[in-house]
């Protein structure tokens, strides 16, 4: 008595399969338009990063995720990797921790390229613009 027409009307009406399709295709988009724009590309991010991680050697200059840059001087399986970030100083690194691989040696080299054992010697640019401002 209390209840009227229209609301007995839409309490006997059942959706159709038609209707909840429609309903369901927007929910249907919005996945797949974040499935190609951001769940797709990190994936390839994640894939580069891995094969980046593999291909690393020996020589290679580095960067970590705290920002130090130094050279690969080991590496290790156990997911480690020895960097030398000044003359003598080094330091153990989770290989992950590795962002961007600045300078990549040769396949062939197992050592820095100009590398001529001779650690005493000075490199070819240390003091040559100084001399050559002062004349001598």
């Amino acid at each position: 008595m209390f209840i009227s027409p229209a609301y007995a009307q839409a309490a006997g009406a059942a959706p159709s399969g038609g209707d909840l399709f429609a309903q369901m295709m927007p929910l249907l988009l919005i996945f797949a338009v974040f499935y190609f724009l951001l769940i797709r590309p990190q994936q390839k991010k994640v894939k580069e990063h891995k094969l980046m991680l593999d291909a690393l050697r020996r020589g290679d200059k580095v960067v970590t995720g705290g920002g130090i840059i130094g050279t690969v001087t080991k590496v290790a399986e156990n997911n480690e990797v020895t960097v030398e970030i000044a003359d003598g100083i080094k330091v153990k690194v989770v290989r992950d921790t590795i962002t961007t691989v600045f300078a990549k040696t040769e396949p062939g080299d197992s050592a820095p390229a100009n590398d001529d054992g001779d650690k005493g010697a000075k490199k070819e640019g240390d003091k040559g613009g100084l001399k050559k401002l002062l004349g001598g």
